[in-house]
């Protein structure tokens, strides 16, 4: 429900009585302003998390992003900052804001002063762990629907869509009265956003009556048209996890709201096929297949794919099966699939799971379905080329997991560009005797190098024993180059602090240090992709982390099992890596390294 506790009531009891009731979320309407500080949030924020109550705030009516007055605009940003800024303090995920009126302007004009001010607040709240929750227009003079926000978050990585049902059944003309109706409105989050990031989908619900131009008046529940029985009816089947905040604005109201969702939570919808994955992790878009012999045909797919061996143990520590790698695949697909995009893949497959053998297999086998794309890579060795496979849908990353490739291996360049790399990698790797401190010392050494160089880097554990930092590039220098110009900083690194970081290429001589291996920034070489699982105990993913994270977050931490909840706090923190937009020219010059040169 929407609802603050009194002023001066005790906050313990004010959540003990939401919960006892069944409430498993609130939202704070902070709608007027901010009452309360940095301390407060945080206290609170502990209780409703040892109640493992979820929390989100309103944000202030006038925060919104069409202004057309700059100053006005300039003050809704920082409304909108200190809003997130208390969601992290209360451990809220997401935050709750209008965009405000469409002045009669054109959508064109307004969205583009929308990206202007999401531009300049985006480096201020990306890292907060906080989504920027822009919520549906209720009127025909607001702006905002399910494909501007869509249209958005694609673009940015903090942004979340909320929907408010009286909202979209005013401005349908009183359109959603069928489970059907809601259906098809849960049918356009689903196409249109990513499983992580509609997982929970944030919601809220209040009975409305409405005129013409869709300008809404909340009633008490029962007195208008909207019933919240076939949207749970309608999410259920559709299998789409919410939340639904009462925004109701009486008790009574609050309650009846409340009692006809728990009747209809009451019986599951039947569901035909059985379940991909048998782990209890709620992953995202989960998939159902129907058994066809000896094979399992998933539902819903654009593609004809079939699985096999879905109970196959991969992971005997932790039970996990290759149906849950299948799924963890079809899951994160939204998220991996931007970063596999034109990249011929290394297949590692451990046909029996990771407590078995493994191999490499390079060349596509021939008995991929029909609709994988592949592309040739020229092979001395092979006096040709050779047809790699690419991952360019869910499917076809489902297909490498029920191959057996627990972990997905891309090249560093795409197909067209196939001698320029789009990244360079450094590879800190811990030699035996060292510690993950001495990786962390390396990784913060090289942060300051790089700025020092005008390059940016994007760290991400390895998810086995090291950690990668990625400099994103424009494909326009080729493998050589790039691979000279990670050994000549590696080198400084080295000499920087001789104690953590060696550049020794006999490995006894690592021993006690962290080798920055920049033999990995070759044509052929590959590396774990980010969100690649990793065939270690616990299921670990290479994740991507911000810097603040690298000397708190280590290998083992992020999983299969956890990392939906941060995908949805922080979105792809590698989203910049796929943009490129650096050379290594200027760095170069600085480093008085010949351009060009091997």
């Amino acid at each position: 429900m929407s609802r603050l506790p009194s002023e001066g009531s005790d906050h313990a009891s004010f959540l003990d009585d939401l919960v006892s009731k069944g409430h498993r979320a609130l939202e704070l309407p902070f709608v007027d302003g901010f009452p309360w500080k940095e301390k407060q949030s945080r206290s609170f924020g502990e209780l409703a998390a040892a109640r493992d109550l979820r929390l989100s705030i309103h944000a202030p009516y006038f925060a919104g992003l069409t202004l057309p007055d700059e100053e006005r605009g300039r003050q809704s940003l920082a409304a909108l900052e200190h809003t997130m800024k208390l969601g992290r303090w209360l451990g809220a995920p997401v935050i709750v804001a209008h965009f405000g009126s469409n002045y009669e302007e054109e959508p064109e004009i307004l969205m583009d002063r929308i990206r202007s001010r999401l531009d300049r607040i985006g480096e201020k709240v990306e890292e907060l762990g906080v989504g920027l929750g822009l919520e549906t227009a209720g009127n025909k003079r607001s702006f905002g629907s399910l494909g501007d926000i869509a249209q958005l978050a694609s673009e940015y990585s903090f942004v979340r869509p909320v929907i408010d049902w009286a909202h979209v059944h005013a401005m349908t003309g009183g359109g959603l009265t069928s489970k059907e109706a809601f259906a098809g409105v849960l049918a356009f989050v689903s196409e249109g956003f990513p499983g992580w990031m509609i997982s929970p989908l944030q919601t809220q619900f209040s009975d409305n009556e409405f005129g013409d131009a869709g300008e809404i008046k909340h009633v008490p529940y029962g007195e208008g048209s909207l019933r919240v029985g076939p949207l749970i009816e309608a999410a259920a089947e559709a299998g789409v996890s919410m939340v639904v905040i009462s925004e109701a604005r009486d008790m009574p109201s609050h309650d009846l709201i409340w009692q006809e969702v728990q009747a209809h939570m009451s019986d599951p919808p039947h569901t035909e096929g059985v379940s991909v994955a048998t782990a209890p992790i709620e992953f995202p878009s989960p998939v159902v297949a129907t058994r066809d012999g000896k094979k399992y045909q998933p539902v819903g797919l654009e593609r004809p794919l079939g699985l096999s061996n879905l109970d196959k143990v991969f992971f005997p520590e932790d039970s996990y099966t290759k149906g849950d790698i299948i799924q963890y695949y079809a899951s994160v697909a939204p998220m991996l699939l931007p970063h596999l995009e034109g990249r011929p893949i290394s297949m590692n497959r451990y046909p029996d799971g990771i407590g078995g053998p493994s191999f490499y297999e390079k060349r596509a086998p021939g008995h991929q379905p029909e609709w994988m794309r592949t592309g040739s890579v020229p092979s001395d060795s092979q006096g040709g080329s050779i047809e790699f496979l690419l991952a360019d849908s869910r499917e076809s990353v489902m297909w490498f997991a029920n191959m057996g490739c627990v972990e997905v291996h891309p090249f560093h360049s795409r197909i067209g560009a196939l001698d320029h790399p789009d990244y360079a990698i450094f590879d800190f790797d811990p030699a035996e005797g060292s510690t993950w401190s001495q990786v962390v010392a390396g990784a913060q050494l090289l942060k300051v190098a790089l700025g020092q160089l005008g390059l940016v880097g994007y760290p991400k554990l390895s998810g086995s024993r090291g950690l990668h930092v990625y400099v994103p590039l424009d494909p326009v220098h080729d493998y050589a180059r790039v691979r000279r110009f990670v050994g000549e900083v590696g080198n400084y690194l080295a000499a920087a602090n001789p104690d953590d970081i060696t550049m020794e290429w006999d490995k006894p001589k690592r021993r006690g240090k962290v080798f920055v291996d920049h033999n990995r920034n070759a044509f052929g070489q590959t590396v774990a992709s980010v969100y690649s699982v990793r065939p270690r105990t616990g299921a670990p993913v290479s994740a991507p982390l911000t810097w603040d994270e690298v000397a708190v977050l280590r290998n083992g931490d992020i999983t299969i099992a956890n990392l939906w909840d941060r995908l949805q706090r922080l979105g792809d923190l590698f989203a910049p890596v796929v943009q490129g937009g650096q050379t290594l020219d200027s760095a170069e010059k600085a480093l008085d390294i010949p351009q060009g040169g091997q």
